[in-house]
């Protein structure tokens, strides 16, 4: 749109795998040190790092299949 040739949805992607890894990196972190905010529910289910994998596959998904050039467009 507007002869940029770059979709929206690649930029989308590109900040869901930065969020991704970002949320990952600290469920790792903190599963790691044993470290939990008090009184958290579930904290055995490790949910940041379910969550931050969730985004960095949803975001590599929309990299790869809205990246620029694709198609000779």
């Amino acid at each position: 749109m507007h002869g940029s040739g770059i979709p929206i949805w690649f930029f989308i992607g590109v900040l869901l795998v930065a969020y991704g890894a970002m949320i990952f990196g600290y469920g790792v972190y903190e599963w790691h040190t044993g470290i939990y905010p008090p009184l958290v529910q579930l904290t055995n289910l490790h949910t940041p790092v379910w969550w931050g994998g969730l985004l960095e596959a949803l975001g590599v998904f929309y990299v790869v299949k809205f990246r620029p050039g694709r198609d000779g467009k």
